[in-house]
């Protein structure tokens, strides 16, 4: 096991050094400024907005019921998944001609479907689980808990 990992260690370092070399030698020094600037703010932006909102999330998330927390962590996380893929397309929208179909659509409006798709799925779940009857097994004899 120990050789295994070594050797991944030392694969991951030669591909990161090899990486490094291609965007020293190929890239032009104006589009390198740019791609340091531009991982630099999506440090910057990670660190200050997304962890924290990530905490805050999960802190108001303890406050859900332990029935349907399950439901609504599923549902913030496809939310999440759909928002990340539709914010590109929401900010580059009327940027291109018209005969590129791909940019032209109403992707706000897509969204907000989506976003209450995976809403209505989540509650739907959520009521069906909590129509659904125990399964909790009882003595003869023994009163039912409810």
């Amino acid at each position: 096991m120990r050789r295994y990992r070594i050797a991944l260690i030392v694969s991951g370092a030669l591909l990161a050094c090899f990486g490094a070399f291609r965007l020293l030698t190929k890239m032009d020094h104006p589009d390198l400024v740019a791609l340091v600037v531009w991982l630099a703010v999506a440090v910057v932006l990670h660190d200050l907005v997304i962890a924290p909102a990530t905490v805050g999330t999960g802190v108001l998330l303890t406050r859900v019921p332990p029935r349907a927390r399950r439901y609504v962590q599923a549902a913030l996380i496809a939310g999440a998944m759909v928002t990340v893929i539709a914010i590109p397309l929401i900010a580059r929208e009327g940027t291109q001609p018209s005969v590129k179909a791909t940019l032209q659509r109403n992707y706000v409006a897509n969204l907000a479907l989506l976003l209450g798709l995976v809403i209505a799925v989540a509650v739907i779940l959520y009521l069906t689980r909590a129509w659904r009857p125990s399964h909790k097994t009882h003595p003869p004899g023994q009163p039912d808990d409810n």
